[in-house]
């Protein structure tokens, strides 16, 4: 006796949807879910390591896509394309709000169940993420001392590198005001890139000047809001770091040897682009 069909087969065969993929390439084919999907290997027999693994790997999906699109937005900048540029800085922020509320989902883990956990780690920490430093690297935040955890894998090396030494977002940004005639420092459109970004008044001066005449340079102060709606969602995404950490080890060392909440706290006063913070001042 033949099953009548339940209200939804209907629909799906009403609708003309593809059932039969022995030969067109699938949604999980094109994804790649097989090896995303069983890249999830817990060491410890803890339930919860499941969401450790899970919720750092999701960061490090949507860290590939951030910097993805702020190569692309240095490009623009560099290029004098800046439409395309502010498309790809919102962007970012929004991927930075989701890394915000990633930190949510991994502060459902209580500290005796990352005790569990922890002795399996070993020293491995987000301290490391490659992908992380060469973020913070294209923001400014230069520090030769993050290419030493990478020494080990010349590929993930490169990367690094490579931020390390070419100019950060910010830098191509005061090099195009120069370019339009604005009086940036020299010390600032023409340095050693891998030295940390420092501020200037010079260069405080040159962005006074685009922020009292709005309308007379409008895409440069455009440019200047979304800097500062990134460096927001940075130090957002920071912020709900250090709590999540506390909340979930207290004040223990961290597994990559920093003091933890302690190194974590510090990294909060780093300031990405300063003078666009300081002049609200003299507005």
């Amino acid at each position: 006796m033949n099953c009548p069909l339940h209200h939804t087969e209907i629909v799906v065969r009403e609708e003309g949807a593809q059932l039969d993929f022995s030969k067109d390439m699938s949604y999980g084919d094109y994804l790649h879910l097989d090896q995303v999907l069983s890249a999830q290997h817990p060491l410890s027999p803890d339930h919860n390591e499941m969401l450790f693994i899970v919720q750092h790997q999701t960061s490090e999906l949507w860290m590939k896509l951030m910097l993805h699109e702020l190569h692309g937005a240095v490009r623009h900048v560099a290029a004098d394309q800046l439409p395309e540029a502010f498309k790809m800085l919102a962007r970012v922020s929004r991927i930075m709000e989701q890394l915000v509320h990633a930190w949510d989902v991994l502060g459902t883990m209580t500290p005796p169940e990352y005790s569990a956990i922890r002795p399996y780690l070993s020293n491995s920490s987000g301290f490391q993420s490659a992908q992380y430093r060469q973020i913070e690297f294209m923001l400014g935040n230069k520090n030769a001392a993050m290419l030493k955890p990478h020494a080990h894998r010349p590929d993930l090396l490169a990367g690094v590198q490579q931020a390390y030494e070419t100019p950060s977002l910010y830098d191509e940004v005061l090099r195009l005001m120069a370019r339009r005639g604005i009086a940036v420092p020299a010390s600032h459109t023409a340095r050693d890139w891998t030295l940390p970004y420092a501020a200037d008044e010079g260069v405080q001066t040159a962005w006074l000047q685009v922020y009292r005449e709005p309308k007379a340079f409008w895409d440069l102060y455009q440019m200047g809001e979304e800097l500062v709606d990134l460096e927001d969602a940075f130090r957002l995404w920071r912020f709900r770091h250090v709590t999540t950490v506390e909340r979930v080890i207290g004040f223990k060392r961290g597994t990559g040897g920093t003091g933890g909440v302690s190194y974590l706290r510090k990294m909060l006063d780093v300031v990405l682009f300063p003078e666009l913070w300081t002049l609200r001042t003299e507005l």
